[in-house]
């Protein structure tokens, strides 16, 4: 039987309510905010994304790089998380992202390898999704995006077991100090569970908000060694 506030329709307690309050008050697509003509829409959905990034990153837009990665399990149980771009391919609307191999989100990926990325940059009130089937990258590609990290993101990438139970903050330090002493001493070593995915788009969808809710949609979709592109109601 449904609880109580279900059947009702109810959205909690007190605090519940007037956290629901400030958040309905807070501003939402205040603006200024870019136009988007779909008529001016580039053939392919690569070309696009990367004017949109180049947008973002001439404005400012605050981390236009970090994404979320959304995957599902062997019984279809998705789970969404956000990580960082770590490569382009524009030409082939292919992106890449980087893993440890016994993460849940390489589970996932290698029981069912099919993902979707979605970037929001509430600065330009754009919103992109891509969709399509994941492939695991070679050496070169793993070398290239780890050696290619800061200092404290390789100590990060030597640091304990993702995602594993952790007993404390004591137990973290000391798998940190390791991993510094060994990044020290080796700095072209790489963990043997790191991994770079790559997610080549079958589809695609660009969405570009408005202030006054006239919001614009385009879809693209893989058609042979094409693109079909279409507008969408938002």
């Amino acid at each position: 039987m449904r609880e109580k506030d279900e059947e009702s329709g109810g959205t909690g307690s007190l605090a519940d309510e007037a956290l629901l309050a400030r958040m309905r008050a807070a501003p939402v697509l205040a603006g200024p905010l870019p136009r988007f003509d779909p008529e001016d829409a580039p053939d392919t959905p690569g070309e696009l994304f990367a004017r949109w990034l180049d947008a973002a990153l001439a404005d400012g837009v605050p981390e236009p790089h970090v994404m979320t990665l959304s995957t599902a399990d062997a019984d279809g149980t998705p789970t969404a998380r956000v990580l960082m771009l770590r490569g382009i391919d524009s030409a082939a609307c292919a992106y890449d992202f980087a893993s440890d191999s016994a993460s849940p989100k390489s589970g996932d990926l290698a029981a069912n390898p099919r993902a979707a990325l979605t970037w929001y940059w509430p600065a330009h009130g754009r919103q992109i999704r891509m969709a399509g089937p994941v492939t695991v990258l070679g050496d070169g590609a793993t070398r290239r995006d780890f050696l290619g990290r800061g200092e404290a993101s390789r100590v990060a990438g030597f640091t304990g077991r993702m995602s594993q139970p952790l007993t404390g903050p004591e137990e973290y330090e000391r798998e940190r100090r390791a991993a510094r002493d060994l990044v020290a001493a080796e700095p072209d070593r790489i963990p043997a569970t790191h991994i770079v995915y790559r997610l080549r788009a079958r589809e695609a969808e660009f969405f570009q908000a408005d202030p006054a809710r006239f919001h614009v949609r385009v879809r693209y979709a893989r058609d042979g060694d094409g693109w079909h592109r279409a507008l969408l109601w938002p």
